[in-house]
């Protein structure tokens, strides 16, 4: 058995090919997973933001409606 540089027997050496190889396969990965996923992200965060504009509309009005002042005007 031989030794490397690094004390550790028959250990191939890293190179900045290998490097840029494996980040861009995996990078491709990513990119085909997320253009996947998308439309459906879309979705739930539209349909979040419906929820929640509904439940603002909902609660302001209710708030409105109980502290509207009642004014009755009468004549003499």
């Amino acid at each position: 058995m031989s030794r490397g540089d690094d004390g550790h027997p028959d250990k191939p050496k890293i190179t900045r090919a290998d490097l840029e190889a494996k980040l861009t396969e995996i990078n491709a990965e990513l990119s085909d997973t997320g253009e996947a996923v998308k439309p459906t992200a879309m979705a739930i965060g539209i349909g979040a933001l419906v929820v929640i504009l509904i439940l603002a509309f909902v609660l302001g009005r209710r708030k409105g409606q109980m502290r509207s002042t009642i004014v009755e005007v009468r004549r003499l």
